[in-house]
């Protein structure tokens, strides 16, 4: 089953993309920060300082202002994520992200759909204020 999220971001296709890939870029509007530049074949340490957490990712294909695909969750093997990016013009790019992996029979997996994707639509949200403003809206939400 797969959990689908797509934004439209007035920026070009290649600042989207690095947005994701450059470390100096991810904490502005996602994590706290990244160990290194995205690029295939990696693991990848994602920190969230405000939560003292961290996790790996493993990064399974680039394509240059195109698409990422990673795996997180237990070891990085968890759940499929696919970053998909679209030019639609010199200076607007569509992002999407396909999330596959859950499991159909966990009797959770409504509650576990909609987290993931208020997570999506969030951190897009944050890409958007961030890309288009330069306001970084990172870490604002209280739970």
């Amino acid at each position: 089953m797969n959990n689908v999220t797509k934004m439209k971001i007035f920026k070009p296709v290649n600042e989207v993309f690095e947005a994701f890939v450059d470390p100096s870029e991810i904490g502005n509007f996602w994590f706290s920060s990244s160990s290194e530049r995205w690029e295939q074949g990696k693991t990848i340490t994602l920190r969230y300082d405000e939560y003292d957490a961290k996790g790996d990712i493993k990064i399974k294909e680039i394509e240059l202002n195109k698409k990422i695909v990673f795996h997180w969750g237990t070891n990085g093997e968890g759940h499929r994520v696919t970053l998909t990016l679209e030019k639609l013009g010199d200076l607007e790019s569509i992002i999407e992200i396909t999330e596959e992996g859950f499991n159909e029979n966990d009797e959770n997996i409504i509650s576990q759909m909609l987290d993931n994707k208020e997570g999506w639509v969030y951190m897009l949200t944050c890409l958007k204020g961030y890309l288009e403003y330069g306001a970084n809206l990172r870490a604002s939400l209280i739970h």
